[in-house]
């Protein structure tokens, strides 16, 4: 019998493959690319049209051996990486490391979004050639990447300290992030106050609601500066007349969101999951390649996680209104399939949004095959898909504006109520919402006609203050990094973790906060390679790559078009930056030589160094303390850094006393016992000792420790 090779990246895949194709096929992976540029030097010979030298990675020759001996004994190969510009560019790349471009053997490129039966087979009845656009784009932005990484890094190294590193498309991150901080620092909160007024119809004043302020005498939108100019409006609008000057009801449709892309897939799990865009990525890998469902062995629950577009099959749409019909009842079902149109300029719409390959694959039915962290990922992509089906939802509006008449003095109050009449998907589905997005409005008004008059009950004066704009948490900096251009989705997940990696930026209870070191990297970037970290600029080298991938730019050309004028800008940058001197100064002195010691920042984090290096090398490692005694030898408690970049608190006596906690300590002694407490979800803290758990928020207000959680 003929057998047939098929090449995919990983061993879950494979094994997901193996059982749908049968036993003339045999699968093996790659286990990701298996060439690249080489680590130790550029590996771009510029000067001949940016040729790269590829090498095959010493943990890759193994590899590559075992597929070449594999190669051998098939009659022909089929290439089933994965369907975009990195999967296209890693069967590009087998071909060259194993030989295939030189053999006589048949080789196809074969291409599916979904590891289905119907799908694969599908696919392999309709193979094609490998598509050099995409491969052309991906190397690109390789090169791109490595011009920029080799040759920054380096200065940056001599410039600030070693260790550091700067990309195109990191550095814009860490740019934005900057931005943001920038803006907190510099923002002026503003007094201004909240006039209400409690009214109720004068035949039913049991049934009262609030108006609020809107316009002041003479048409001027209600801005309030002060409490004497509240006091002022209080004291008119004690004395006036209430009558009610218009009403106007309205429908309003609310849609469903569509299936989710890449990027709006990172920003859901995080605002509904608190999952990182790694975490999600790393998750919904796991449910594209096959996981096993007891008899009906491994399956792919979703489809290709990577993608821009917005588009679902139409075999998947009419599954899910058969599903939602049977399951809701016909009035949730549209009249017509919804259709939603492409995200971004060149979505595929060969290209599927990422939804379930199954509907009738409900998230209960398999849950007890899943981990708790697929089961929850799996179960919003199945909600998205199945509620972007659904029939819209509808609400009742009524917005009710109020004359006050005082004297001659006329002030305009206004009250708004919504009730949702129609749940459609809502029934399902509601996507999650981002920092000072409003709720809808759910409160009701008796009813009034026009020309009614409405008794004062009580007036209400607040005082409120002006918020600056929040640091950016994992779903509104890959949203902004969206908008703005900047990388691609399935870069995303990257690229947060490689500026937290580098300690340009940390995160603290979510939130993205600057390093002392991103800054200063940042504004040396921002002086001597504007466009580097120009937003603009950035977003458009990503839509010179987009082109390049649909053939309408040449890869050579658009490199050259960046290179030479960088080049140029490097030479006077490595000329004109001072070394930046990262040490700060301690009171500590050095015990060999007796000079002065300082902090300084190494690859791993902050030590202290004797100031007389290189011909002294004392050092010690530097203790961040955080004022709080350890509850086991009474010795100081430290932040430490582990070597995978996750912050943790020790003594600062290890290895004598080896007490640490994954979470912050708290300047709070446990209610029960006495012990210390440490940060837990949400608004809690756990004691370390005996597990009782209190709010913090009553902790932070001095407030009695009665509502813990079991």
């Amino acid at each position: 019998m003929a057998q047939k090779l098929v090449i995919v990246e990983s061993p879950a895949k494979a094994r997901t493959l193996s059982r749908i194709l049968g036993k003339s096929y045999v699968v093996t992976a790659s286990m990701g690319h298996v060439r690249d540029l080489p680590r130790a030097t550029l590996g771009i010979d510029v000067d001949a049209d940016f040729t790269p030298k590829y090498v095959i990675p010493t943990q890759k020759k193994k590899v590559v051996r075992e597929i070449k001996e594999a190669i051998k004994k098939a009659d022909s190969v089929c290439l089933a990486t994965d369907p975009d510009r990195e999967g296209e560019a890693i069967s590009w790349h087998l071909l060259w490391a194993t030989g295939l471009n030189e053999n006589s053997k048949p080789v196809e490129r074969v291409v599916f979004h979904e590891i289905t039966s119907e799908a694969v087979l599908e696919a392999f009845r309709n193979p094609r050639a490998i598509d050099m656009d995409l491969v052309y784009a991906q190397q690109a932005r390789r090169i791109l990447d490595r011009l920029v990484g080799y040759k920054l890094s380096p200065l940056l190294w001599r410039k600030v300290q070693k260790g550091l590193s700067a990309g195109r498309v990191q550095s814009a991150a860490v740019r934005i992030v900057v931005d943001r901080e920038r803006e907190l620092q510099a923002f002026i909160s503003e007094e201004y106050w909240i006039v209400e007024v409690e009214l109720a119809p004068s035949h039913r004043k049991k049934v009262s609601f609030r108006a609020k302020l809107v316009e002041l005498p003479g048409g001027k939108k209600a801005v309030v500066a002060s409490e004497g100019e509240s006091t002022r409006i209080v004291s008119d609008l004690k004395k006036a007349l209430y009558t009610v000057k218009s009403i106007e009801p309205k429908r309003v449709v609310r849609q469903p969101s569509p299936p989710f892309i890449t990027s709006t897939l990172q920003q859901e799990a995080w605002r509904k999951l608190h999952f990182t865009a790694k975490q999600t990525m790393a998750i919904a890998q796991q449910l594209y390649e096959g996981l096993p469902l007891g008899n009906e062995g491994a399956v792919g629950l979703i489809t290709y996680m990577r993608t821009d577009s917005t588009y679902a099959a139409a075999s998947a749409i009419a599954e899910a209104r058969d599903y939602i019909g049977t399951r809701y009842g016909k009035e949730f079902v549209p009249q017509k399939p919804r259709g939603f149109s492409k995200k971004t300029k060149w979505a595929q719409e060969a290209h599927e949004a990422i939804r379930p390959t199954r509907i009738c694959r409900e998230p209960d039915i398999i849950k007890e095959f899943l981990s708790t962290e697929q089961r929850k990922l799996y179960e919003l992509i199945w909600k998205r898909m199945v509620a972007s089906q659904m029939a819209t939802a509808l609400y009742d509006t009524v917005t009710v504006d109020i004359e006050a008449t005082a004297d001659t003095e006329d002030y305009l109050l206004r009250a708004a109520s919504s009730s949702l009449k129609f749940s459609g998907f809502l029934t399902l589905y509601s996507e999650g919402r981002d920092d000072r997005d409003q709720e809808e409005n759910l409160s009701s008004l008796p009813d009034m006609k026009h020309g009614d008059n409405l008794e004062c009950l009580d007036i209400f004066s607040e005082q409120s203050f002006t918020q600056p704009p929040p640091r950016y948490n994992e779903a509104t900096l890959i949203k902004t990094l969206e908008k703005k251009g900047i990388g691609r989705p399935s870069t995303y997940a990257s690229i947060l973790s490689t500026i937290q990696e580098r300690d340009y930026v940390r995160k603290e209870k979510g939130r993205f906060i600057p390093e002392e070191l991103g800054v200063i990297v940042d504004g040396l970037l921002r002086t001597n390679f504007p466009k580097i970290v120009d937003l603009a600029f950035t977003a458009r080298l990503e839509k010179e790559l987009d082109e390049i991938a649909h053939g309408g730019q040449n890869w050579i050309n658009m490199l050259k078009d960046f290179y030479h004028p960088f080049e140029d800008t490097l030479l006077k940058a490595s000329q004109n930056i001072q070394k930046i001197d990262m040490t700060k100064p301690t009171e500590e002195i050095c015990p060999d030589c007796g000079r002065p010691m300082v902090i300084k920042s190494g690859r791993f984090g902050k030590f202290i160094a004797c100031s007389g290096y290189p011909e002294c090398k004392t050092t010690r490692p530097f203790l961040d303390k955080i004022g709080i005694a350890c509850p086991q030898c009474g010795g100081d408690l430290v932040k430490k850094m582990s070597k995978k970049k996750k912050v943790f608190y020790a003594c600062s006596r290890f290895p004598e006393c080896r007490f640490a906690a994954g979470t912050r300590p708290l300047p709070y002694p446990c209610p029960q016992c006495g012990k210390l407490l440490v940060q837990d979800r949400k608004d809690w803290a756990k004691c370390t000792s005996c597990g009782h758990k209190v709010k913090q928020s009553e902790l932070d207000h001095g407030k009695n420790y009665t509502d813990t959680e079991e």
